[in-house]
């Protein structure tokens, strides 16, 4: 579960009655395909012959240059989210960050999906006794790399969302 019951409308495009621009929609998505490509290696690792995780990103990101739909930037993220089901541990997670990050053009708000994902990832395929300290650094790295332009909306964001997000990010 990472989506709220109410949708916040900062996360809502102005044609669908929200407040968010196409810029920062693209802006999201970006973010959300750097948060999952920062783990994908942990999914490759598992399954190198496996294509679905790479494409949603790879996807995310073309659909932000206006060369594929939403629908299909969503569908490849759908089948990333397919490549997690059979797995556990870091290459689902990691899997799973993807396919979130190729959601973000039909909903916004699952950018933290992938960050979340990705933290849940890290901490996954951190040594014993370093899951936390490893999901701390990734949340802090994901913070980094945020853009100035939405910056404040993904940390407001991160804080309303903690808690349905398995609390990860703490950092």
């Amino acid at each position: 579960m990472i989506l709220p019951a109410v949708r916040d409308p900062r996360l809502v495009t102005i044609r669908r009655g929200g407040t968010l621009t196409d810029a920062d929609h693209h802006r999201l998505a970006l973010w959300a395909a750097l948060c999952a490509e920062h783990v994908l290696d942990l999914f490759e690792a598992a399954r190198p012959e496996d294509p679905r995780p790479r494409h949603a990103i790879e996807r995310a990101r073309a659909w932000v240059r206006g060369e594929v739909t939403m629908t299909q930037a969503r569908a490849a993220g759908g089948h990333a989210m397919g490549a997690a089901r059979e797995l556990l541990g870091a290459p689902r997670h990691a899997a799973y960050a993807a396919g979130q990050a190729g959601a973000v053009a039909h909903v916004a708000a699952r950018d933290l999906g992938a960050a979340a994902y990705a933290i849940k990832a890290a901490r996954a395929a951190a040594p014993d006794g370093d899951a936390d300290a490893a999901g701390r650094r990734e949340c802090q790295w994901q913070r980094d790399q945020l853009p100035d332009p939405i910056r404040e909306l993904v940390l407001d964001d991160e804080r309303l969302r903690n808690e349905i997000c398995w609390s990860v990010f703490t950092c």
